[in-house]
């Protein structure tokens, strides 16, 4: 016997064979991989980035022409590449499994592909040393795989916390939870057996102190019913659908409000249909928004009912089991009827917002107009879906409280007035409006005149305090979002701010702004939270403020004085317009803040950061990130074009945070997404085609025209030409805040590629890499916490003291709404509106199901 490593056999004397033909093939696409690697890479380099993928791309192509020469030689070059690659890819980004995916993954493949060619190989390679071959096609190449994946499969962004920490957590409850209405409003605080208002009450703190589904038996949840809305988005429609509804329950019925408005009733032990309202919104303004949506329901019981006469018209008599008379002078009276006495108000997004019996499910007619109010009134508004309320009324002190809802972004400069008005609850009269333009002024304009135009809207979901008897307003911005020359004073001062308004007569308390003349479109969406705040002198009532812009605030609810403290902090500067930049941003240290991974430290991003599948999509991202402006948190919108991080989604948005009033301990979902920002000159967007949506349809999509404005704009989420975010995964997180410390307890990503992934392709698989997401969570007393929110369909439970995932259920669509919790007769239920939402691309459905534990 002889060596063979001394003696190889001859070379292959039969090179049209079918193996020789691959391999030199398979050679000629490395090269042709290696030749596109060096053009991309100079592009890269040239645009000042890095130039090692140019090295890459020489050191492939190099190997793959001494491969089709017969050389030896080719091996040993394939290996240096690896062993080179492996070295940079570690150097730059660390053991970080998703970050070495373009970096590591194509060359591991193409290193095994080749590995697979070794029979021929020894033919074609005189001189090749199967050791050698071996090194360079599947040692390095295995190391490489193994870099990625031993990462992934250990999840080294999950950090929970320990059962020690959870046993030694104080037992006294962190807040009260509570407050006393002085006119006994059912949706001042929360109990267990109901969910009052949209957040559970207008404490809103998205927390149910029901106890009886536990860490302990979470995982036997089950089904307890599934009911279908019928309202599904019609074939053809040219609108889209987002089912982002959080029900309420009061009195064992709840209120199901469905993306076109419908209004559905259902007995909340067993989700069978008691009745349903259609308000008919209009087609054309449910086209005219972003989405046709209805987050909610108010819900409104009279303390006072004084019957009609006993004869006459429609007159009844008063049975034994009638509710009693009070006061007429103290208290609200329902006008000629007898009927309405509880009552649902829902919003319509053509800008009305109708008053529903809560009991019978027919109209209210006695309030407003035919049971209607008509917000468009005194806005000077002429378009349909230009007032659009999407977000559920607050009621407070017997008057019924809401803005103008959604004022089409980036459309028009003179937009309609973001006044927030309240209206007698029975009766629908207007009691008082907040007028920007019009400060100390509640009363409606004079004849002939509108309420100041173009101010901050206030379209996401408002709180209250019933014993300060306070609601308070997270506003957004004037209608041009990323240009600012053209503001007031007033419209710059309360942009992004959040404003505490006396219900009883709209007179403003305080405000606090929490970004310095806005220009990254970062409106003040999440709900406020109310809680009781600890402080040296004790328990100071205080409300809780997330932002889009990553930060969390804690102020005094009664004053507005931060409890926590906020540091103006210098920002970058650079503008390539005639934009004025404000010098400092108002930040909260001392909270964790979701600019990046939930945190104290904001990331920065560097080029290092820009990813994608392959090393392609990532050159490219890598070479926008050197063209684009970047200079840190807050960079402004410029003509060049801008990365934005925290992107106009968040951070967190709308669906906001929950707090577990017991434990003391904030859950927050939050989005890790830079968005691109650029802004151009009226004479591009004309030159392009631009057109407001209420004046003709564009010929390009996906700009904003800001009509009126000196500038246009265009945002979007930092993507790669694979449809992935241009930086690595986790694109979501949630985590547990321990607010009595303010340190994050735990954290980890939301979501995963399981429906969604590269182009559009579901992946079926469960890993946790966390994804955008919309909407939020809810805590319960059990110490629970579930949520849905992700692009995967899923709703998932957390212990809310670990962040352990203790269970999840399969969806039969998207769940972009928070799920609220109620008990009836000593049974804990889980309800979460199942219908997905047309821009977050989930699938869409028409499911309200409950969950609980089995019977015994």
């Amino acid at each position: 016997m002889t060596d063979p490593t001394l003696h190889p056999p001859p070379r292959d004397r039969h090179p049209r064979s079918a193996g020789g033909w691959l391999f030199s093939l398979y050679a000629i696409v490395l090269a042709l991989v290696g030749l596109a690697l060096i053009v991309m890479g100079v592009q890269l380099a040239v645009v000042g980035g890095s130039w090692f993928y140019v090295l890459m791309g020489v050191l492939l192509a190099a190997s793959a022409v001494l491969l089709l020469a017969g050389r030896a030689a080719g091996v040993a070059v394939f290996g240096v590449l690896m062993a080179v690659t492996l070295a940079w890819a570690f150097w730059e980004v660390g053991w970080d499994g998703w970050a070495l995916v373009p970096r590591l993954a194509m060359l591991a493949g193409l290193g095994i592909v080749l590995l697979c060619f070794w029979p021929v190989a020894r033919r074609r390679l005189p001189g090749v040393s199967g050791p050698a071959y071996l090194l360079s096609t599947g040692v390095l190449p295995l190391v490489a795989g193994l870099s990625i994946l031993i990462p992934l499969l250990w999840s080294p962004h999950v950090e929970l916390a320990s059962a020690d920490a959870k046993a030694q957590r104080p037992a006294a409850p962190f807040s009260r939870g509570t407050v006393v209405s002085p006119d006994g409003n059912v949706a001042a605080t929360h109990d267990k057996g109901s969910w009052t208002s949209y957040g559970g009450s207008n404490l809103s703190n998205k927390f149910s102190p029901s106890a009886q589904i536990t860490p302990a038996n979470v995982k036997e949840l089950e089904e307890a019913w599934h009911f279908r809305t019928g309202d599904l988005k019609p074939e053809g429609a040219k609108f889209a659908y987002a089912f982002q509804n959080t029900p309420i329950m009061v009195n064992g019925t709840l209120y199901v409000c469905t993306p076109s408005q419908i209004v559905i009733a259902l007995d909340a032990a067993r989700g069978t249909e008691k009745w349903r309202f259609d308000p008919g919104a209009d087609r054309t303004a449910m086209a005219n928004i972003a989405a046709s949506t209805c987050r909610g329901v108010a819900y409104f019981e009279s303390p006072a009912v004084v019957p009609p006469p006993a004869a006459g018209p429609g007159a009844t008599a008063q049975g034994e089991d009638a509710p009693p008379q009070t006061d007429p002078a103290a208290t609200p009276v329902l006008a000629a009827q007898t009927t309405c006495r509880t009552r649902v108000f829902v919003p319509v997004v053509d800008g009305r917002v109708g008053a529903i019996d809560a009991e019978t499910g027919q109209l209210c007619t006695g309030f407003g107009k035919d049971g209607y109010i008509d917000l468009n009134e005194g806005t000077g508004n002429t378009f349909p879906g230009f007032v659009a309320p999407t977000s559920p009324p607050i009621v407070m002190r017997g008057t019924m409280i809401i803005g103008t809802g959604q004022v089409r972004d980036g459309t028009e400069r003179d937009a309609p007035s973001g006044v927030v008005r309240g209206y007698d609850a029975v009766t629908g009269e207007q009691r008082w409006a907040w007028d920007l333009g019009r400060p100390g002024v509640t009363t409606p304009p004079p004849p002939g005149e509108v309420y100041t135009r173009s101010t901050p809207n206030v379209w996401s979901l408002i709180s209250g305090d019933d014993e300060l008897g306070l609601v308070y307003l997270p506003t957004g911005n004037p209608a041009s979002d990323f240009y600012a020359e053209d503001r007031t004073e007033l419209e710059d001062k309360y942009t992004a701010a959040l404003v505490a308004v006396d219900a009883a007569t709209g007179q403003e308390r305080w405000f606090f702004r929490t970004v310095n003349r806005d220009l990254w479109d970062f409106d003040l969406s999440p709900q406020p939270n109310l809680v009781d705040w600890p402080t040296p002198q004790g328990p100071r009532p205080a409300v809780v403020q997330a932002s889009k812009n990553g930060q969390v605030y804690v102020l005094d609810r009664a004053t507005g004085e931060p409890l926590l403290p906020v540091v103006e902090t210098p920002v970058p500067q650079y503008v390539d317009t005639e934009e004025r930049i404000a010098a400092t941003q108002p930040l909260s240290p001392e909270m964790p803040n979701t600019v990046g991974p939930p945190g104290k430290d904001m990331e920065q991003l560097t080029e290092a950061h820009a990813w994608g599948i392959t090393p392609f999509d990532q050159m490219i991202c890598r070479t926008q990130f050197r063209q684009l402006r970047y200079d840190g948190h807050y960079t402004p919108p410029t003509l060049q074009g801008s990365i934005a991080y925290a992107g106009n989604h968040g951070g967190i948005n709308w669906g906001g945070i929950s707090i577990d009033v017991q434990r003391g301990i904030m859950i927050m979902n939050s989005n890790r997404l830079p968005y691109t920002e650029q802004v151009f000159t009226r004479e591009e967007m004309d030159a392009k085609g631009v057109r407001s949506i209420f004046r003709g349809k564009s010929d390009v999509s996906g700009y904003m025209p800001q009509v009126g404005s000196k500038y246009g704009a265009r945002k979007e989420p930092w993507m790669s030409p694979l449809a992935t975010p241009c930086i690595a995964p986790p694109w979501g997180y949630i985590s547990g805040t321990d607010l009595r410390t303010r340190e994050i307890i735990w954290r980890r990503p939301l979501g995963t590629g399981y429906d969604h992934g590269p182009m559009g392709m579901r992946s079926f698989m469960k890993l946790e890499m966390g994804t955008p997401n919309n909407s939020g969570s809810l805590t319960t007393g059990g110490g629970m916490t579930f949520i849905g929110a992700a692009l995967d369909r899923f709703l998932r439970g957390f212990d809310t003291e670990t962040g352990e995932l203790l269970w999840e259920v399969r969806l039969p669509a998207g769940n972009q709404a928070n799920p609220m919790s109620y008990e009836i007769d000593g049974r804990q239920y889980v309800v979460a509106a199942v219908g997905g939402h047309d821009r977050m691309e989930t699938k869409l459905g028409d499911s309200v199901i409950a969950w609980a534990l089995p019977q015994r």
